[in-house]
């Protein structure tokens, strides 16, 4: 088997270069701009190229962890580890992720933040790929709070808040909360919402190692007994939850969701990198990564159902909650933000159902395979829309439309992309959403199976219908707005955007053609021989061909899809003339996010605005500055005591002093005469007058 470089060497170099290239960059940046961009491209491409280089030994099942003495009092090593679900992962983070540099040299081009924006963008995958090879979860946080701190940061890009680069509609209100943010808003609320889940994903992290007294996951995977520990004393379901509470955050999950519609506040290419191949896949990786561990480990100690059940539920739910939104959503990236935090609701479900069936590898496999699915077909949707978005200077999709006649290939890519999306056969995610819904089939300890199977059926139905009402707004009819008012010629953008947005689109459809006869096969052979290398037994995979599972998901695409092209499409049926009554209220329901974000406003955002202005005026006015400005008079009066005293009693006395001195100066003065006889007289008088003394006071002894 040949390799380009040893297996450990790849792995940290993955992650280790994109970083060095980040602090490079400021320095490459001398060299021009276009040296610049292009060099992160490169270590883009060379970071890539390591991960790929380890895929052979993913396939062979190949597993194991190269690590180094970190902190030795403590006894934590850090380290890279080498196994099929880390290359996997590494190798679709590495090539999604080098597209999107491609496509962003065209995209930000011109921007005056570039050595900025490549800083970050390198940092971001860096801190991605540190994650996903990772030996112990310690260092993955730091990756993780890596990750965290650059999409704070790109998402907030255009700080300055020009009116254009807002989210949401300008006067939007639910609630009396504006649903309209700035992108330093937004990007405060993604770092705001994310360290929630943070800090519960820390105190997981801490209770493990209390119990274990280790970080290393094969270390916690080999010796089980930290999870009889936890177990004992009320803390393995706890410590699951917190560790599980990290991934809701970051990967945007209910109830931790809302920060994600508005991080599309940020440049489009960071949108496509967050949302395809790295923060919100943080969270499910991790999941994927712990939740074999718990799985195996507590199989002595009463099993974590309850676990894989809280996960189930809310993957199960967040899915049909943010597909529902984005039924009604008129603005183009935010569609796709909802339907991104959808499709991880289904990666959650699915990794769910894997521990409460008999056959873990099935529900582990499906959810990998959309993982990788929905990296490929929604990096290629956003960098459509942002192209899109450029020609036609708007960002609502009731503003475009038409676009299918002067950019046929922006049309043909997102047309393919949305095929995917919205589980048309043959193309990717077709195969993938069948293989969650005959998971959730497979999971016998499931509660309340058939409402779940039926929340993710109807999610299945609502991405289809959203997917193609909004191709037909965009791209169909006879254009609205900017597109059909003469004010802009659409256009096809640069190859530099077309040409990685286009691969994409055809990639979902090859990784479709190619998922039943070899794709899925590969992924469960390799992650079978993962799972029993942690001693979980696979007990067969059969899952994917569930006749009712395979109806089902080819039902809901089809209805969905007809009904857009029926509403939206040929010829549009003037939808909004059915939304009257109930539905007109349903509709404002869906449109004002089932008011949770405004909810969050009011309960967490409101109250805490309104104690620091309270505490402002009170404390910080109404005392502090009362304090200081009372400080400040009796300072003042103070230093005019002094000066009075300084002037009048210190300066009068050394006046006087002085004036005592000068008198008597001047009578010393007269007696220098510089006549000698008076001098021998007036030494003869003190001889006389020293004599006399001394006889009074000795004369009599």
């Amino acid at each position: 088997m040949a390799e380009v470089l040893p297996p450990p060497l790849a792995a940290w170099l993955t992650f280790l270069l994109p970083m060095m290239g980040a602090l490079a960059t400021p320095l490459v940046a001398r060299l021009g701009g276009r040296v610049r961009d292009w060099f992160a491209v490169a270590v883009a491409l060379i970071s890539a190229t390591l991960a790929t280089s380890m895929l052979p030994l993913a396939l062979e099942g190949f597993s194991r962890a190269y690590s180094f003495p970190w902190i030795p009092v403590l006894g934590i090593n850090a380290g890279v580890l080498v196994d099929p679900l880390s290359i996997l992962m590494a190798t679709v983070v590495g090539w999604v992720s080098l597209l999107i540099f491609v496509y962003s040299v065209s995209y930000m081009e011109g921007d005056p933040g570039l050595t900025r924006y490549w800083f970050l963008m390198l940092f971001f995958i860096g801190s991605m790929q540190l994650i996903v090879l990772a030996d112990n979860l310690l260092l993955l946080f730091f990756g993780w709070e890596g990750v965290g701190l650059c999409s704070y940061a790109l998402i907030g890009y255009w700080y300055r808040d020009e009116e254009e680069r807002y989210v949401g509609r300008l006067g939007h209100v639910a609630l009396g909360v504006p649903q309209a943010y700035p992108p330093t808003h937004a990007g405060m609320k993604a770092f705001l919402m994310t360290r929630v889940g943070d800090l519960g994903f820390l105190a997981g992290i801490f209770l493990i190692y209390a119990s274990a007294g280790t970080f290393e996951f094969t270390a916690l995977a080999r010796d089980t007994g930290w999870a009889s520990a936890l177990e004992r004393h009320g803390l393995l379901i706890p410590t699951a939850l917190l560790i599980f509470l990290g991934a809701v955050g970051k990967s945007a999950q209910f109830p931790l969701h809302e920060w994600l519609p508005d991080a599309m506040a940020g440049p489009t290419s960071v949108s496509a990198l967050i949302h395809a191949a790295t923060m919100v896949k943080a969270g499910v990786y991790l999941v994927a990564r712990v939740a074999p561990i718990f799985y195996a480990a507590s199989r002595g100690v009463g099993g974590v159902d309850a676990f894989f059940q809280t996960v189930a539920w809310i993957g199960a739910f967040t899915a049909f909650l943010a597909a529902s939104q984005a039924l009604v959503s008129k603005e183009l990236k935010k569609i796709l933000a909802f339907s991104t935090v959808s499709q991880i609701g289904y990666m959650m479900l699915a990794l769910g159902v894997a521990g409460l069936s008999l056959s873990f590898v099935d529900g582990f496999t499906a959810g990998f395979l959309h993982l990788t699915s929905h990296a490929i077909f929604k990096a290629s949707m956003f960098m459509v829309a942002g192209a899109v978005i450029h020609v036609t200077h708007t960002r609502f999709i009731d503003e475009m439309g038409g676009l299918s006649r002067s950019m046929r290939i922006s049309y043909l890519a997102m047309l393919l992309a949305g095929a995917s999306l919205a589980g048309i056969p043959p193309f990717s995610g077709f195969w993938s959403k069948d293989a969650i819904l005959a998971s959730v089939l497979g999971a016998d300890r499931l509660p309340l199976k058939p409402a779940v199977y039926l929340l993710a059926s109807a999610t299945a139905l609502a991405t289809a219908f959203y997917t193609f009402r909004m191709m037909g707004l965009v791209f169909h009819g006879v254009g609205a707005g900017h597109a059909a008012g003469g004010h802009t010629h659409p256009r096809e953008p640069s190859p530099l955007q077309w040409v990685p947005y286009t691969l994409l689109a055809l990639a979902s459809l090859g990784a479709g053609i190619l998922a039943p006869l070899a794709l899925e096969p590969a992924l469960v052979e390799a992650f079978s021989k993962h799972l029993a290398g942690l001693g979980i037994e696979v007990v067969g995979h059969g899952a994917a061909l569930n006749p009712l599972a395979l109806a089902t998901s080819l039902t809901m695409a089809l209805a969905g899809t007809g009904l857009a092209w029926y509403f939206y499409v040929a010829p549009p049926a003037e939808p909004g003339r059915f939304l009257r009554g109930p539905l007109a209220g349903l509709y404002t329901f869906l449109e004002n996010r089932w008011y949770i974000n405004s909810l969050y406003y009011r309960v967490f955002v409101y109250p805490v605005a309104a104690a620091y202005a309270w505490s402002y005026g009170a404390v910080e006015r109404g005392f502090f500055h009362r304090l200081n400005d009372g400080v400040a008079g009796f300072m003042v009066v103070f230093s005019r005591l002094g000066n009075w005293f300084d002037l009048h009693v210190v300066d009068g006395v050394v006046n006087g002093v002085a004036w005592v001195s000068s008198l008597f100066s001047l009578q010393v003065r007269r007696l220098h005469t510089g006549l000698l006889q008076q001098y021998v007289v007036a030494f003869v008088v003190g001889v006389l007058f020293v004599l006399l003394l001394l006889l009074m006071l000795f004369g009599g002894a």
